[in-house]
């Protein structure tokens, strides 16, 4: 990409997004062309990310490892729904995954567990995500009664209205009281730690990010 069209691509992308300034963003463009590599080279093809170069980022970068959710978090990046991140939901997704405020953040979870898109979060999705993100303890009782428990449990304290399931002002009450049930259905944020190497390496030369 010239010079020029970087330098128009930055402001642009800076005028929309909150989280980061115009070096940041010039160093997630770069890094971003890097990852998709010599593709973007060829015309005519879709300049982005895919599902599994996506989730190698996320798996390597930020250390997730549970294939439902990363799922939901490519979705959650590809706005437009084409199956692949381009560079501006690129910018966009990481400014919210890496220093979304909390009311952000909440949106983007919720949408993440809400697996079929209803508005709610039922028992189902929460036993679905629950019994992939908890290590499978090998005991003597059954592993999905555990799980089933755990659900009820979850209910109690975050149904606020008693309803059997989970609406966005549900959860977004609850984690208000206790921010750790954020993430009550699985890891789908970087934890800090990982969100802090990350930004040091990028945004110190996004050139030596390819090698990691």
């Amino acid at each position: 990409m010239n010079r020029k069209k970087l330098q128009k691509l930055t402001d642009t992308l800076t005028k929309s997004c909150k989280h980061f300034n115009k070096f940041e963003v010039n160093c997630l463009i770069t890094l971003f062309y890097n990852l998709v590599g010599d593709v973007a080279e060829k015309q005519g093809v879709v300049i982005g990310l895919d599902r599994n170069a996506f989730r190698n980022i996320l798996h390597v970068t930020f250390g997730m490892t549970d294939d439902m959710i990363m799922d939901r978090v490519f979705r959650g990046f590809d706005k437009d729904n084409d199956g692949c991140v381009n560079v501006s939901e690129w910018i966009h997704g990481l400014s919210l995954f890496l220093r979304g405020t909390l009311e952000e953040k909440m949106k983007y979870c919720f949408e993440v567990f809400d697996l079929n898109g209803d508005g709610f979060i039922s028992k189902e999705e929460m036993f679905h995500m629950l019994k992939n993100s908890l290590l499978k303890q090998p005991s003597e009782e059954d592993p999905d009664e555990g799980i089933k428990d755990l659900v009820e449990i979850t209910l109690k304290k975050m149904d606020q209205d008693h309803d059997g399931k989970l609406s966005f002002a549900d959860y977004e009450k609850s984690v208000r009281e206790e921010t750790l049930l954020l993430e009550a259905f699985g890891p789908c944020l970087p934890d800090p730690k990982s969100q802090m190497e990350f930004e040091a390496q990028v945004f110190k030369d996004p050139h030596e990010f390819h090698d990691m």
